[in-house]
């Protein structure tokens, strides 16, 4: 392989990696302003570690919402 191949992919590598960290950084808090703000009365965490189910999917659509919204944002 040539130098300039193996140099592409890492800097295409590495780009990708801060696309990545800076969707789960903003990804968790817009979970947590979410948390925090609309659902004042309800803590999903501690609803969570009580076994609440109900709880558990709703936090985890509520993420994968997010996600593919800062997906779809970040590609352009």
């Amino acid at each position: 392989m040539e130098w300039q191949f193996v140099q592409a992919n890492l800097i295409n590598f590495f780009i990708n990696l801060i696309y990545a960290l800076a969707a789960l950084v903003i990804g968790v808090v817009a979970f947590r302003l979410l948390d925090r703000m609309v659902f004042k009365d309800i803590d999903f965490i501690e609803e969570i570690k009580k076994g609440n189910i109900a709880a558990a999917i709703y936090a985890g659509i509520l993420l994968l919402f997010i996600a593919i919204l800062l997906g779809s944002s970040l590609r352009g």
